[in-house]
């Protein structure tokens, strides 16, 4: 039995209103990607608090728990820290966020500038995690897990609630897998009500080599997303909700990242980090390919990214 239904996932939905963004949705004719879907519904939460979903499970986590003195760790590829930063700066308990070195500098100096303590731990996640939870240990302070705890998938799952509201008849979403809190937690809310496309980069697959191997294993953890979309394996709470729920998944690779980058700024002036655009990248690449009248959903899951040239 999956260990999230969609009545926690609304109720988690209801506590945070207050605190969170309703992102926009904007439809588009598949024509404006030289697509053939009916449509594509973008759903924006790139212009989240903090620039991306993770906020959701930072509140939740902060809203739910009882957080001692010391306050909150978090470790991060950089999105993760910055939303537990934003949260803990809303309201008013201490954080401090491990991060690897290849964290872009836009999201190191998010979190400093959201005035949590910052500790680069690492060549990559998994190093950062490790030196968070030595620090945990030592001092005591509130865990707050990137994807692999109940809070955060509840929160990361109220991206479903709120693009149900805001969109009707979608058959299909895609949704870029890193850690697999995010995909998970929507994936639990429509409970087999819209296919779920999970979409990872080929050089973190980290996803896809867990659904054939039939549990979470060690997979390669590189390329062009790497600070958001690169753990080394999805999490053993995830797993499970992503084995029953998700439909399958599609590898990019990190050109298509950059061409659905561009097409985003071309088409929309929206701006997306990499992990941000990934799932659109399968659609513009063709590794997804949706009937004629498929109306498709596509997550925007996060825009923190320094300034870049996206006409080049």
């Amino acid at each position: 039995m999956p260990m999230i239904s969609p009545q926690q996932i609304c109720s988690a939905y209801s506590l945070l209103k207050p605190y969170i963004r309703k992102t926009p949705v904007i439809e588009l004719d598949g024509a404006d990607f030289n697509l053939t879907a009916g449509a594509v519904i973008l759903k924006l939460e790139s212009l989240q608090h903090s620039g991306s979903f993770k906020v959701r499970g930072a509140f939740t986590h902060l809203l739910t728990r009882t957080v001692p003195s010391v306050g909150v760790a978090a470790a991060s590829g950089g999105n993760h820290g910055a939303a537990v930063a934003f949260a803990a700066m809303k309201r008013a308990v201490p954080a401090k966020i491990f991060v690897p070195n290849v964290a872009s500098a836009a999201k190191i100096q998010q979190i400093r500038d959201y005035g949590a303590e910052l500790v680069i731990a690492g060549r990559c996640y998994a190093d950062a995690l490790e030196e968070c939870s030595q620090w945990i240990a030592q001092s005591g302070a509130m865990s707050i897990h990137a994807f692999d705890q109940t809070e955060t998938l509840l929160g990361q799952g109220t991206v479903g609630v709120e693009l149900g509201q805001q969109t009707s008849n979608l058959d299909t979403l895609l949704v870029s897998v890193g850690g697999g809190g995010l995909i998970a937690g929507i994936a639990a809310f429509f409970a087999g009500r819209v296919r779920i496309i999970g979409v990872e980069p080929r050089t973190a697959p980290t996803l896809t080599r867990a659904l054939e191997a039939g549990h979470p294993v060690d997979a390669e953890a590189g390329g062009i997303a790497a600070d958001s979309l690169a753990p080394r394996r999805v999490g053993e709470l995830v797993f499970p909700l992503a084995q029953s729920y998700v439909d399958r998944t599609v590898l990019v690779e990190d050109d298509a990242i950059r061409n659905a980058q561009s097409v985003l700024w071309r088409v929309l002036r929206v701006v997306a980090e990499p992990g941000g655009a990934a799932a659109l990248a399968a659609l513009i690449s063709a590794q997804y390919v949706p009937a004629p009248q498929e109306r498709v959903g596509v997550l925007i899951c996060g825009g923190n990214t320094v300034a870049v040239d996206f006409d080049r």
